[in-house]
C-alpha cells in the first residue's frame, strides 16, 4: 500500500507532554505489550525528563508526536537500549500511539522523520525490539526497511520478541 503519509510533528518533550502521555496510552490495546495498563504520572514525568536530558546530550530522544492540529497523540524516537539482555548499547527506535490514531499512518511518518534525525547524528545503525504478536509494530519495521535480525525470549515476563536492524 503505497498511501500519503499524514502530517507529524515530532518536539522534544515538555513537562506538560508526562500528563499527555499518561492521558493518552490509558487504553488496554495500547497498553497490551507494555503491561497492560498506562504507568502512573510519576514514570511519564520522569520519563519525558530523561528524553530532554538525552537530546540535549546526544541530539536524539523519545519525542512527542503532533498531529495536523497539534495535539499530542503519542511518542517516537530513539534512545540507547537500557537493559542488560539484548542489544546493550545499542540504538533502539521505538515509538506508542493513543488507541484513536491508529491505521492512519501517523508511526510511520514519525518513524521516517526518527530514521532521518538519527541519520543526522551520526548513529550507524538501528535496533528496534517488538513483541513477536505485535503485528501492528512488526508492520512498521517492515515499511522502514528493518530485517529481523534475531529472535529472543524476554528474561523477566519470558514473551517471545523480534529484533529488527536498519543500517543508516
Amino acid at each position: 500500500m503505497n498511501r500519503t503519509l499524514p502530517v507529524v510533528r515530532l518536539r522534544v518533550p515538555t513537562d506538560e507532554d508526562a500528563v499527555a502521555w499518561h492521558r493518552v496510552f490509558d487504553h488496554p490495546d495500547v497498553m497490551e505489550f507494555h503491561g497492560g495498563r498506562a504507568a502512573e504520572l510519576s514514570v511519564y514525568e520522569e520519563l519525558t525528563a530523561r528524553q530532554r536530558r538525552h537530546d540535549a546530550e546526544h541530539g536524539f530522544c523519545l519525542w512527542t508526536m503532533l498531529d495536523e492540529e497539534d495535539r499530542v497523540i503519542g511518542f517516537t524516537g530513539a534512545q540507547p537500549w537500557p537493559w542488560e539482555w539484548g542489544p546493550k548499547g545499542e540504538i533502539e527506535i521505538g515509538w506508542r500511539l493513543g488507541r484513536e490514531h491508529w491505521g492512519k499512518g501517523y508511526v510511520t511518518a514519525a518513524a521516517r522523520q526518527t530514521l532521518e534525525r538519527v541519520r543526522a547524528a551520526g548513529v550507524p545503525d538501528v535496533v528496534a525490539m517488538v513483541n513477536a504478536r505485535n503485528a501492528r509494530s512488526i508492520a512498521v519495521t517492515q515499511r522502514l526497511g528493518m530485517r529481523l535480525a534475531e529472535t529472543f525470549t524476554t528474561p523477566t515476563s519470558k514473551q517471545q520478541g523480534h529484533c529488527y536492524r536498519l543500517a543508516l
